[in-house]
């Protein structure tokens, strides 16, 4: 009986071990996420939504938008950090390239900011498992009358952890979901005739690769009044999808 005893609770060890290794093994950093190196390349279909119509309206513009690692230095705090330069050209590539901004990668222990517009943003953090959660919006000034409130509180979390997703270039494996924001106020259909505010922001990753998508939108309509109605300034979106990379 003490050998059979002994047999079971041998192999419920050794079973025990092996998921626990596996567990170990399945958990990956932020960096395998966004893997940075000068002269990495990623091109995307841009689509930009911006105001029109003398605020009366919200149109897309699309491009393809190329991003290249440009160099790596440290930052003020000693931090390795990274510069990303941005171009576009017209959707059938018939255009040159026309260089459009400047973004910046930093890796913090076990974080990594991306500062878009001088706007620092905690893109990722470690470990990656889906549920962790984090404030991805901290170093923003948010706080009222900043044009940036809207960005108060935001937290990130991590979704559809090591799923496939499908993009311009393709179904792409091993993808991690950061959803962002999601909040329309009120929370009502949309009617010319109400105030209403929207955000909506998620990115998703891919190991070994980068950012692939990218999707965020945020506006302010403000109702008619004896002379107009509008979409506040400030409205905007930008929505982009991996077409490539090298």
């Amino acid at each position: 009986m003490k050998k059979i005893l002994f047999y079971f609770l041998t192999i419920a060890a050794v079973v025990f071990a092996s998921c626990s290794s596996k567990e170990n093994l399945a958990i990956i950093t932020a960096d395998e996420l966004s893997p940075m190196q000068v002269g990495k390349v990623f091109i995307y279909r841009l689509d930009s939504t911006v105001l029109a119509n003398f605020n009366q309206s919200l149109v897309v513009h699309s491009y393809i938008a190329k991003d290249s690692i440009e160099s790596k230095f440290n930052d003020g705090s000693g931090r390795t950090s990274f510069r990303i330069f941005r171009y576009l050209t017209d959707t059938l590539q018939t255009k040159p390239w026309q260089y459009t901004a400047t973004y910046y990668s930093t890796t913090d222990n076990n974080t990594i900011e991306y500062i878009d517009n001088n706007l620092r943003f905690v893109s990722l953090v470690s470990p990656v498992r889906a549920g962790v959660q984090w404030k991805g919006t901290q170093y923003i000034n948010s706080i009222s009358p900043s044009p940036f409130s809207y960005f108060s509180n935001w937290n990130f979390e991590y979704q559809n952890a090591d799923e496939p997703f499908l993009t311009k270039k393709g179904i792409i494996q091993n993808t991690y979901t950061i959803f962002q924001q999601d909040e329309t106020l009120p929370d009502i259909p949309f009617s010319t005739n109400n105030y209403q505010e929207k955000s909506f922001s998620k990115e998703v990753y891919a190991k070994g690769i980068g950012l692939i998508y990218k999707e965020f939108i945020r506006w302010t309509y403000q109702p008619p009044t004896a002379v107009n109605k509008y979409f506040q300034e400030g409205s905007f979106g930008i929505k982009l999808n991996l077409i490539d990379y090298k």
